[in-house]
C-alpha cells in the first residue's frame, strides 16, 4: 500500500534550523508532484512548498528565502530544509504526493519553534 512517512520534526529555538524528510513507498515516486503543507492549531492547512516531477519549485510567500524543498528520486524521498525558523512556523507538517487523480498524505510531523 501507499505510505508517506515524515520525519525530522521537533523543538527548535527561533532562528534555528530543521530538516524534514518524507519517505514514499508504494508509488512511482518520480511521477508524482510532492509537497509540504502545514497546519497550526485552529488554522487551516496551508501550502508550504511544492516540487514538480520535473524539479520546479514553488513556495508560500511566508517561507520564501528561508525554506528549500528538494527531492531524491533514487531514494523516493522529498525533503524540506527550514532555516531561520520563527515561532509562527510552529505547526504539524504534512507530506503530500499527487499524480493525476491520485492524492496521498502522510501522518505529519510536529515542528515547534520556541525559546
Amino acid at each position: 500500500q501507499v505510505q508517506l512517512v515524515e520525519s525530522g520534526g521537533g523543538l527548535v529555538q527561533p532562528g534555528g534550523s530543521l530538516r524534514l524528510s518524507c519517505a514514499a513507498s508504494g508509488i512511482i515516486f518520480s511521477s508524482y508532484a510532492m509537497g509540504w503543507y502545514r497546519q497550526a492549531p485552529g488554522k487551516q492547512r496551508e501550502l508550504v512548498a511544492v516540487i514538480s516531477r520535473f524539479g520546479s519549485t514553488n513556495y508560500a510567500d511566508s517561507v520564501k528565502g528561508r525554506f528549500s524543498i528538494s527531492r531524491d528520486n533514487a531514494k523516493n524521498t522529498v525533503s524540506l530544509q527550514m532555516n531561520s525558523l520563527k515561532p509562527e512556523d510552529t505547526a504539524n507538517y504534512y507530506c503530500r504526493g499527487t499524480f493525476n487523480m491520485y492524492d496521498y498524505w502522510g501522518q505529519g510531523t510536529q515542528v515547534t519553534v520556541s525559546s
